[in-house]
């Protein structure tokens, strides 16, 4: 039998700080079906009408609007899909990012040597958050809207001062 000299994930204390960071997408699956049927519905009666009057090329492009309609709001929805974990625990941040397709990439960093920089500027509020620690830095969040950035700043900064301070604060 060997020894391990590394920490195995059961032996790894638990995350007092846990965030799973979702895009927001206003329009839900019955809001699109219904911008959908009424956009084919215009596209449909204003191309008839175009057809009658023997501008068929016209009515073609129409219902062309609403195939391209149809694909940028699927190609969103599927972004959507991407999200972001973030916990903290005493000893370690472990950051999972999650692209639309699955593809899952982890960033671990020492909350001791970790940085939490937020980016505001006035009109807009925070606009960008970054993790760096030993020259890497990490983007975090950046699908939020600036309301969210900001709340997530905050719980996620005090997470991070908890965590280098020893304090233990269950956020």
């Amino acid at each position: 039998m060997t020894e391990s000299n590394t920490i195995s994930e059961q032996d790894a204390p638990a995350p007092f700080f846990s965030a799973v960071l979702t895009p927001h997408r206003s329009l839900g699956r019955r809001g699109f079906f219904i911008l959908m049927g009424l956009a084919t519905a215009v596209a449909v009666w204003s191309g008839l009408r175009f057809y009658v009057l023997g501008a068929w090329p016209i009515a073609f492009f129409m219902l062309a609007d609403v195939g391209l309609l149809y694909f940028a709001f699927r190609a969103n929805y599927r972004a959507a899909r991407a999200f972001e974990e973030v916990h903290v625990s005493p000893t370690e941040v472990l950051i999972r990012q999650v692209t639309a397709n699955g593809k899952i990439r982890e960033h671990r960093f020492n909350p001791a040597w970790a940085r939490l920089t937020v980016t505001r500027l006035e009109d807009e509020g925070v606009t960008r958050l970054a993790l760096s620690s030993h020259g890497r830095s990490l983007v975090l969040g950046a699908f939020l809207n600036p309301d969210d950035r900001e709340s997530f700043a905050d719980a996620f900064g005090n997470a991070l001062a908890d965590a280098k301070s020893g304090r233990l604060r269950m956020a």
